[in-house]
């Protein structure tokens, strides 16, 4: 995985919807934003390939969420419940005189 990029998504999306529009040359938008033209012509293919995504139905995402939601949930309660196993067999452990961590 690469590193965080410096640049916001909403400026990525501006410049790439601005080079889209063909008012000013890929040239003259790095020059403007102190870019690289092939960054601009890196987030323009991006912008393309995902477009879609912007006329997606929200329950898609909604379903996504939901399936995130309830494993957390799940995750959450079995760590809860090896806390309280842990907690249980550490005082067990102690009454009967063994040395706990």
């Amino acid at each position: 995985m690469g590193r965080p990029s410096k640049y916001s998504s909403v400026f990525k999306a501006k410049v790439a919807l601005e080079a889209l529009r063909g008012d000013v040359t890929l040239q003259e938008l790095a020059q403007r934003y102190s870019l690289s033209p092939s960054k601009i012509s890196e987030w323009l293919s991006e912008l393309e390939t995902h477009a879609h995504q912007a006329f997606e139905r929200s329950s898609v995402k909604d379903k996504e969420l939901k399936k995130v939601q309830s494993e957390n949930k799940r995750l959450l309660e079995k760590v809860g419940q090896l806390s309280i196993d842990c907690d249980f067999f550490a005082s067990a452990c102690e009454a009967s005189g063994l040395k706990v961590r």
